[in-house]
């Protein structure tokens, strides 16, 4: 009878296990990036944003983590203006978007070849929630170059917001920079 039990108990732990294997952290590195260090003035490190290294090496995504209800994520902080950290225009629209727009990018996988563009999202986080649109890509594939500004591959689980959002959430402005949250498509 005892070892009946065991069988059973270790046949739901399988059975878990091989449910959570799509759980938030289940999508795994496709390759690696070597970072080139940025010529001079050529990485915008506004809203915090990082720049390469010399030689460190970076993870790369072509994956995301599966979206639910309450997919869990990464807030991060990006300016969408002309001249902002974000780049050039966004990819869906190719225009810039004002910080006081709640507008984000989802990282590759998330964003799915574009297949979220201008449609909105649901924030969670603080007790609040957002709706914002998707304008851009944050890109997990490739980085440490000039059409990524010498900032290095988002990671798979990143929701890149404009000022708007933080402001939305009630996040005062000394802590806006990484902030867990879930979100989901509205």
């Amino acid at each position: 009878m005892k070892i009946s039990s065991i069988v059973i108990s270790l046949l739901v732990l399988l059975a878990f296990l091989i449910a959570g294997n799509v759980d938030a952290h289940s999508c795994s590195p496709s390759g690696k990036i070597r970072g080139k260090k940025a010529p001079a003035g050529q990485c915008n490190q506004e809203n915090y944003s990082d720049c390469c290294v010399r030689g460190k090496l970076y993870p790369t995504y072509t994956c995301s983590p599966r979206v639910t209800g309450h997919t869990k994520a990464t807030l991060t902080l990006n300016s969408f203006q002309k001249g902002g950290d974000g780049g050039g225009p966004s990819e869906c629209d190719n225009h810039y978007h004002d910080d006081d727009t709640p507008v984000v990018a989802l990282s590759t996988g998330w964003y799915n070849g574009g297949s979220r563009c201008l449609n909105k999202i649901t924030i969670r986080a603080n007790g609040r929630s957002v709706e914002a649109m998707v304008v851009d890509e944050c890109d997990s594939t490739m980085g440490c170059d000039e059409e990524h500004d010498y900032q290095p591959p988002c990671p798979h689980n990143i929701v890149d917001a404009s000022k708007a959002v933080w402001k939305a959430l009630g996040v005062p402005e000394n802590d806006w920079g990484d902030l867990d949250i879930t979100w989901s498509d509205a």
